[in-house]
């Protein structure tokens, strides 16, 4: 515990990609205990440390990193390859005191933490101290949506009931989105609004591609609403898009997206941003050890994938480089499938849905329980703890 023994004093070794922060904030909100944020800057040569699972900071910089002193914490959350040496460095100054629970993809082996909370597109290897959720962490709560819908519900009155949301992401490890995706995406998407009499909500992000959005934007047969991503825009209605879906689509690259939508209860849909033996379909049921059905003659027999270099590659070395240095959203995939939260594109939706996991809540008690503390005693914690930035 803190010296107030009130809560452990809990430090957030900052992550560098936004996707890792939303999941390392969602856990320390869920938690309801204060939380500093350190925030570091690395060298170029910072991968060394890692390779050698050191317990060092020399692969950061202190000049622009935040200050890394004591009273040391009782607790340190983290995620991400480069903050492994530093979290190791921090307990061995507490003299092994602190507990270190780190998210994701490891580089060392988990014994070298106290808790790891994973998902299944990771190789992490089975162990005592491994929790394994069914889908990443994220910030969308019924309170959030809540807010949310009050605010975006006016300024899309002047569409017509139901809505459903599109939410695009982009090329991601093996599966490249260009412009066949696209017009594939727009093509069923407008599909599926037609025959529900719905209007279409579309939201690009960062990794979009132009082609994706502007195949909507050439779209005349359905009412829409288009958002084009802009980096650190207040008006952005990701979030408000979700809270008045009536359904959702996403592009199965985001495993984010896919989680964050599964979290409404909302029907969602998966669009593959592949074709063929290059879609994300073929590679789940081969994940499954099942065969691919074909699909000659059928619209979806016809689909031509997108390529690219940088995504062969990537395929490549999932299948024959070393495990640690991919990742496989085919087994985020396959899981949604079979536990009826989400379904492919095209397909019917499951008569009895199953209710959004509850990654969360299981995180929480796993951590209260490595602290010494009781468990929480509803699934949200109390958040009127706000962070406390260093």
């Amino acid at each position: 515990m803190s010296e107030s023994g009130a809560f452990p004093r809990t430090w957030i070794v900052d992550a560098y990609r936004a996707g890792e922060r939303t999941q390392l904030r969602a856990l320390a909100e869920g938690l309801g205990f204060p939380f500093e944020i350190k925030t570091l800057r690395y060298r170029k040569y910072e991968m060394r440390t890692n390779v050698l699972r050191g317990s060092d900071l020399h692969g950061i910089d202190p000049a622009l990193s935040d200050v890394l002193v004591p009273p040391w914490p009782d607790l340190v959350l983290s995620m991400g390859m480069r903050n492994e040496a530093v979290c190791r460095w921090i307990r061995n100054q507490s003299g092994g005191r602190t507990r270190l629970v780190y998210l994701g993809r490891l580089w060392a082996d988990p014994e070298q933490f106290d808790l790891v909370i994973t998902t299944p597109q990771y190789r992490v290897p089975e162990r005592s101290n491994v929790l394994r959720n069914a889908l990443p962490l994220h910030g969308v709560n019924p309170e959030h949506l809540v807010a949310a819908a009050a605010r975006w519900s006016p300024r899309l009155s002047h569409l017509p009931r139901p809505f459903i949301v599109v939410n695009i992401g982009g090329t991601s490890g093996p599966y490249a989105f260009g412009k066949h995706a696209a017009r594939r995406l727009a093509r069923d998407a407008v599909a599926l609004a037609r025959s529900r009499r719905a209007s279409l909500l579309v939201s690009s992000s960062a990794r979009t591609p132009t082609s994706a959005i502007d195949a909507f934007a050439a779209e005349h047969e359905v009412p829409m609403e288009l958002y084009r991503w802009q980096r650190g825009d207040p008006e952005n209605p990701y979030l408000g898009f979700l809270a008045l879906a009536d359904e959702v689509i996403v592009s199965a690259d985001s495993i984010s997206m896919l989680s964050e939508a599964c979290a409404t209860g909302k029907p969602v849909h998966m669009f593959d941003t592949g074709a063929g033996k290059l879609g994300m379909r073929h590679d789940m049921l081969a994940a499954a050890g099942e065969t691919a059905k074909a699909t000659d003659g059928s619209a979806r027999g016809r689909d031509r994938p997108d390529l690219s270099l940088g995504t062969l590659a990537y395929r490549a070395l999932m299948r024959w480089g070393w495990k640690h240095l991919t990742r496989d959203i085919s087994q985020i995939h396959l899981g949604l499938q079979r536990g009826g939260q989400a379904v492919w594109l095209g397909d019917p939706l499951p008569a009895n849905p199953s209710a959004p996991p509850r990654d969360l809540k299981r995180a929480v008690e796993r951590i209260h329980l490595l602290m010494g503390l009781n468990p929480p005693c509803s699934e949200r914690s109390n958040h009127a703890e706000r962070p406390i930035r260093s």
